[in-house]
């Protein structure tokens, strides 16, 4: 195929329902988790959550994914990621043991090209990363992606879906000088997790 072209529109449609289905699934976790702990009959605990999360990390890590390419799988801020290999011994630990997996088994940021790396790349996309910004953080330039784009079908269906659910930017708005601050503010609209604070 043509490097300098995109693939067909024919392919790209045919690929785009799973494309969508993934984005669905990667967007259901958290539902998915909270339902499994509601069949518990209570809300999870910070420490429940946090090593969820650290869980997800691991994981990252032994498929070869660098520090800010885990916190983007586990979808936790980058500082929070680093706080926890500051302030966790045994966290840190295992993150060095996962990295060293990956590179006993021949994965490292960049090379070789992998599943784990497009999970990212889309999940960086879906909250709103650019194209290149989103290349880098798994350790590909923009030029390389962009030619894995050319040549997959898959892959365009998957970045047209995430660019289609990334949070809208906010139209620039200059309140009046006549209403009060406040009045008739629509309540945020941010996503929140409910968890049960720790003893202590």
């Amino acid at each position: 195929m043509d490097q300098g072209r995109r693939p067909s529109a024919e392919s790209v449609r045919a690929a785009l329902p799973q494309a969508e289905q993934v984005l669905e699934w990667l967007a259901a976790r958290d539902r998915v988790e909270g339902t499994l702990q509601e069949s518990l009959g209570a809300l999870p605990s910070e420490r429940e959550t946090r090593l969820a999360r650290m869980g997800d990390v691991l994981q990252a890590t032994a498929q070869g994914l660098a520090p800010e390419a885990a916190a983007i799988w586990a979808g936790v801020p980058e500082h929070m990621l680093r706080h926890w290999l500051v302030n966790d011994a045994d966290f840190a630990a295992a993150v060095r043991a996962a990295a060293a997996l990956a590179a006993a088994n021949g994965l490292g940021p960049g090379e070789p090209r992998t599943p784990a790396m497009i999970r990212v790349v889309v999940l960086a996309l879906a909250r709103g990363e650019s194209f290149e910004a989103a290349s880098e953080v798994v350790g590909l330039s923009p030029y390389k992606l962009r030619k894995l784009w050319h040549a997959s079908p898959g892959l365009v269906a998957l970045v047209d879906a995430a660019r289609r659910v990334r949070p809208r930017k906010p139209r620039a708005y200059a309140p009046s000088p006549h209403r009060p601050s406040g009045a008739g503010r629509k309540p945020s609209s941010g996503k929140y997790r409910l968890v049960q604070r720790d003893d202590g």
